[in-house]
């Protein structure tokens, strides 16, 4: 078997898992969550007619099985490569249990008709499936065992990259509060929040909103300033690509943000939002793992196949 076959397949799981993030958005914003009333069949069938909400959500159910399957395609594929980093063997088949187990809060959410924490801890499970993910594509890489180092600007990287994903996983867990509990437009106006900088917190809703706001502009600022690090102090390679990257999508994240609330939480704007997000944790968690890579350097005397293998999926 081919090395690289399998970082290819945990390179398609992760940009499945992206798809699913944006279904799953998608779903709630058209109110088509209970479309299908049972689970994990839909009215009585696994093939129900696809159409208004059931096809959303029928389909957001089948590309979940799909990504069940290739992430168990994926660790088969690894199995036998990756025998002496019996550590990647542990996270893949970790990562096979949460995904299970995040199926199984799939069909709690519908079966209880949609509790705030459950359906929370649904988007959260999927966040920490999609960092696994992530991850996994980046140690099978190419580039990735000649792609990192000691150094004092990897280190100040990686604790920025660090930071980031850890923002942007409660940024995204308090986003999927605020949809659940219907909190998106207690803050009508933007970017101040009911009239004021600092609205009154006494609402459990408005508190939810504006700390996912709040930890929406400290996330700003990490990845800004982990993107100049990036650019200062690295040549090119797949870890500045990421760190750039996740700076602007960022910024992109913030707007799309704002355009939700602008547009009365419309089903385009919310749905990318979430996309942007699921984004956002991917470069992040990329630039980290890239960062503890056992190489030498990532600054440009890095080989340009290597440095781009986990850009570029090749």
């Amino acid at each position: 078997m081919n090395t690289d076959q399998h970082y290819r397949a945990f390179y398609i799981t992760t940009v499945w898992t992206l798809g699913l993030l944006f279904l799953g958005s998608v779903v709630h914003a058209t109110e088509s969550s209970l479309a299908c009333p049972d689970w994990p069949t839909c009215f009585g069938t696994m093939v129900p007619e696809m159409t208004g909400g059931v096809f959303w959500e029928h389909l957001h159910r089948l590309v979940a099985g799909g990504l069940v399957l290739i992430f168990m395609a994926a660790t088969y594929m690894a199995w036998g490569p990756e025998a002496e980093r019996p550590s990647v063997r542990k996270w893949a088949v970790a990562g096979i249990v949460l995904l299970l187990v995040q199926s199984v809060f799939g069909g709690l959410t519908v079966l209880m008709g949609l509790p705030d924490a459950v359906s929370t801890t649904h988007l959260a499970l999927a966040f920490l499936s999609l960092a696994l993910a992530t991850g996994l594509t980046v140690v099978t890489s190419a580039g990735w065992s000649t792609g990192g180092g000691a150094g004092e600007s990897l280190r100040g990287l990686r604790t920025l990259a660090v930071g980031g994903a850890g923002l942007t996983f409660v940024q995204s867990v308090l986003g999927a509060a605020v949809r659940h509990m219907d909190a998106g437009l207690v803050c009508p106006d933007v970017p101040r929040c009911l009239g004021q900088w600092i609205p009154p917190l006494q609402a459990g809703t408005v508190i939810v909103h504006f700390g996912h706001r709040v930890t929406g502009m400290l996330l700003l600022f990490t990845l800004l300033v982990l993107s100049v690090k990036a650019i200062r102090s690295l040549g090119p390679s797949a870890t500045r690509t990421m760190a750039v990257a996740a700076g602007v999508t960022v910024m992109l994240q913030v707007l799309l943000g704002f355009l939700s609330v602008y547009m009365r939480l419309a089903v385009l704007p919310v749905s990318f939002h979430t996309l942007l997000a699921a984004l956002i944790l991917t470069f992040t968690v990329g630039v980290a793992v890239m960062t503890w890579a056992p190489g030498e350097s990532t600054s440009s005397s890095a080989a340009p196949s290597e440095s781009g293998a986990v850009a570029s999926g090749s």
